[in-house]
């Protein structure tokens, strides 16, 4: 199934205001947005991907919109799934992609060296 083209869009344009390199990748019949060659952001069908880590990960599971990132049928450690009501304000989608590339400084890369 395909991926919200819209939200890849707006995706794209918050992370290129912060002046941010990533990189796309299609996986998971979604796309994945890496930065510094760690998994940060996505979209999957309409759901936002969000990597909070495990820090965080309660009190954004606690949002409105959000739930366990379950893909594989079981939850993924820091990681949630939003649904368009919870991204479709600029201001709700500004604040998970700032908490995504906050986590992601101290997210471990899997890229072999």
């Amino acid at each position: 199934m395909a991926f919200n083209e819209f939200l890849a869009d707006k995706l794209r344009q918050s992370l290129k205001e912060r002046k941010v390199v990533f990189e796309e990748k299609k996986m998971m019949g979604g796309l994945c947005i890496m930065v510094d060659d760690k998994m940060c952001i996505g979209v999957i069908k309409d759901d936002l991907m969000a990597r909070v880590g495990p820090h965080e990960y309660q009190r954004f599971l606690d949002k409105p919109y959000a739930r366990v990132m379950d893909f594989t049928k079981r939850p993924m450690k820091g990681y949630l799934y939003v649904n368009p009501a919870g991204w479709d304000n600029d201001d709700e989608l500004s604040e998970w992609v700032d908490q995504c590339l906050e986590f992601n400084k101290e997210a471990k890369s899997s890229k072999k060296k």
